[in-house]
């Protein structure tokens, strides 16, 4: 590693990537095709054109093109805020005392405050080049129906955003940023759609989930052939769009001769981890390099650790396409915890197809650890960092000290989602100790599990 390494890695506008990577064409075990909810069969284009706009439906069906070009106006629109920095978290290396190095890639430089830009600006992009006049979306914690918003005001498209009841009552700021950028916000599980009032009907005062908003939001493009559907994690096309992080960040490394040893990300449904590891997991896939990859997922939702690997629904309400991935089954409503993008019942196909296949290892963690760690972060480094990153740092900063305990000097790479600010009720809660922790007992799960689709 060069001695004059900065504190930030900034890389120019001319190394930002061109492409977008699809490690799907690099894995030989593919991830299982996406199944027709009514037939059973795997589904075709005319399936998803009816829900996403027919360029994303062609990407989340290519499996066999590596490298998929990113259109001159999308490029154009990342200048704004990207390249992000890697940053050398020096100042947490020397108040834990290790020998290891630790970098995060940070992703909170936009006013959306995340990642999910990535991929919000260029699912827009194709909406409006199809002529579409609005999009529908859900929301967990709220960054992808921000990212969302803004995209749709940059394309003067309308935008509908089903955000989880938890959510929605937690995060007043993060619903009126939305609403600020044109877009109409509902909280989930609602009236105003057929999926909602049943879910409503069957658990009364429930606080939502992932689950329930995207029903809801399906069910409603459905019904409005101006519009589509745009999703901000799980599905491969989203995982394709946040590949720019990882390219960018395996570029950053590489420009000051750093070779990663672990890389870890937090895991909800897979778009920052999946955009995070693709390049790197690549190398693995073709023989070219090692790496240990990490998944962090809440112990409240464990989908990895303590999933089943199954074909399911991607939603509560059942009406969108069934993917095999590790899931704790559609109708599981994860308890309100603080990491609200984190609470989703399955994984991304992609992810779940590599772990399966010994590609990368999965922890989960306990919200009270993780906000321990947000704070020991936050006073180092001073970025008040995102739940949901959190769940990373954690695990970082675990492997930090276990160097620090064998002498071993290992470089571990972090990817930071985004800021924390418009999470403060959450930091309020832990500061003031009525912060606690759910962990769901196998009979519960098991409860779950007993109502997974049975698929031939």
């Amino acid at each position: 590693m060069e001695k004059n390494m900065p504190y930030k890695i900034y890389l120019s506008e001319n190394e930002m990537p061109k492409e977008w990577y699809n490690v799907r064409a690099d894995m030989k075990n593919k991830p299982a095709p996406l199944l027709n909810p009514a037939t059973k069969k795997p589904v075709t284009f005319e399936d998803l054109r009816s829900v996403f706009c027919d360029e994303i439906a062609r990407q989340e069906l290519n499996d066999t093109d590596a490298f998929i070009p990113i259109p001159e106006e999308i490029r154009n629109f990342y200048k704004m805020y990207r390249p992000s920095p890697l940053i050398h978290a020096e100042f947490l290396e020397k108040e834990l005392g290790t020998p290891a190095k630790i970098f995060y890639k940070f992703e909170g430089g936009n006013t959306s405050g995340s990642h999910k830009l990535n991929s919000a600006i260029a699912q827009a992009y194709y909406a409006k080049q199809q002529g579409l006049t609005g999009v529908v979306t859900e929301t967990g914690a709220g960054q992808w129906g921000t990212a969302l918003s803004m995209a749709s005001a940059y394309f003067k498209l309308a935008c509908h955003v089903y955000m989880v009841k938890v959510s929605y009552e937690q995060k007043p700021f993060r619903r009126e940023v939305m609403r600020t950028y044109g877009a109409n916000v509902t909280p989930s599980p609602s009236t105003l759609t057929e999926a909602g009032r049943k879910i409503l009907e069957a658990f009364p005062g429930t606080s939502g989930s992932l689950g329930c908003a995207i029903s809801e939001a399906v069910e409603e493009v459905m019904a409005n052939p101006c519009n589509r559907y745009l999703p901000g994690s799980v599905l491969s096309h989203v995982l394709l769009h946040q590949s720019v992080i990882g390219l960018e960040t395996k570029t950053a490394l590489e420009k000051y001769g750093v070779k990663a040893d672990i890389i870890i990300g937090c895991a909800g449904g897979g778009s920052n981890l999946g955009g995070l590891i693709s390049p790197f997991v690549g190398e693995m896939l073709r023989g070219e390099n090692q790496y240990r990859l990490i998944a962090v997922e809440p112990s409240s939702c464990p989908s990895l650790t303590r999933g089943k690997f199954a074909y399911d629904y991607c939603d509560t309400g059942k009406i969108c396409p069934l993917q095999k991935m590790y899931t704790l089954g559609a109708e599981f409503i994860p308890s309100s915890s603080h990491a609200g993008g984190l609470r989703y019942h399955g994984m991304s196909g992609t992810l779940s197809q590599l772990y399966h296949d010994g590609y990368m290892e999965a922890t989960s963690v306990t919200q009270t650890e993780v906000f321990e760690a947000a704070v020991r972060f936050a006073r180092c480094e001073g970025t008040l960092p995102a739940p949901e990153s959190s769940h990373a740092i954690c695990v970082a900063i675990k492997e930090a000290l276990r160097c620090k305990e064998t002498g071993e000097a290992k470089n571990i790479v972090i990817g930071l989602t985004g800021t924390g600010y418009f999470d403060m009720f959450t930091y309020q809660k832990y500061n003031e100790g009525k912060m606690g922790d759910y962990i769901p007992s196998d009979e519960e799960l098991q409860n779950s599990f007993a109502r997974l689709p049975e698929i031939d």
